[in-house]
């Protein structure tokens, strides 16, 4: 019984390192960031230079239903590359690296994220959220879907989806550009990205961005696009500036 003592204190010993080391490595020693007023936000426009592709033309004829409530489906492009008037559509813009994100943890929006089949199509083709964010998924079309994200590191998951019907689920840990598709209709595609953090855009049809609420410090700011690739950059913003930060595409050379 005497030698009993120092092998209780080593095991709580290490049973505490253990616990320790552990909210460490996850995060959970992290305070959670609290907006104080000072936050910044970056804007910017997202351009193409030079000619775009052709757009290539998505085929539905494999679903009547489909061409039924998509009268314009036989004319109707794919989303990879959109350009309008010089000006890049679905460029992921986002936060990859900074001072306050080692700081901080970032609680997850109670508001959803949607992603709908809508005209036989995902919409929107490219969509953020946080880790444990509700991804809530529509079929607004009188015919049955499918929804199938095929993540790295997150669990898989694979639904059918008949009209009207509602899919929620969520992802729990980061992961970047998951492919969702839909086994049904091959022709319909989406990105989600999802982050520990909110500070994170997609550029709309004018090729604009905005994200805002950052923390003054420095970041590493990466734009994305699926057939493009990734730009990043260095900033510091300071106490609620607003910086613009462009981003200019080209075709890939030859």
């Amino acid at each position: 019984m005497r030698n009993a003592y120092p092998i209780i204190v080593l095991t709580t010993l290490i049973t505490i390192l253990g616990t320790v080391y552990l909210n460490s490595a996850t995060g959970q020693n992290k305070p959670t960031y609290k907006p104080t007023g000072e936050e910044a936000s970056l804007v910017g426009t997202i351009s193409f230079a030079g000619v775009p592709p052709e757009p290539r033309q998505i085929d539905m004829s494999a679903d009547p239903i489909c061409e039924t409530v998509n009268p314009e489906s036989a004319t109707l492009p794919t989303e990879d590359v959109i350009v309008t008037d010089g000006k890049l559509a679905n460029v992921f813009i986002y936060v990859r690296a900074g001072d306050p994100l080692d700081a901080y943890l970032f609680d997850a929006p109670s508001t959803e994220v949607t992603l709908e089949h809508k005209g036989c199509r995902y919409v929107p083709h490219m969509l953020g959220m946080q880790t444990e964010q509700t991804l809530k998924i529509l079929n607004s079309d009188p015919t049955t879907h499918n929804t199938h994200p095929t993540p790295k590191n997150n669990r898989e998951w694979n639904q059918s989806q008949m009209p009207g019907a509602v899919i929620e689920q969520r992802f729990a840990s980061p992961e970047l550009f998951i492919p969702i598709r839909d086994n049904q209709h091959p022709w319909e595609r989406a990105y989600v990205a999802v982050f520990s953090h909110p500070f994170f855009a997609v550029s709309n049809k004018d090729g604009g961005y905005r994200i805002a609420g950052l923390p003054p410090g420095q970041y590493t700011i990466v734009a994305w696009h699926e057939k493009y690739g990734e730009q990043k950059i260095e900033i510091a913003v300071g106490s609620r500036e607003q910086k613009t930060l462009d981003f200019t595409f080209k075709p890939a050379a030859n």
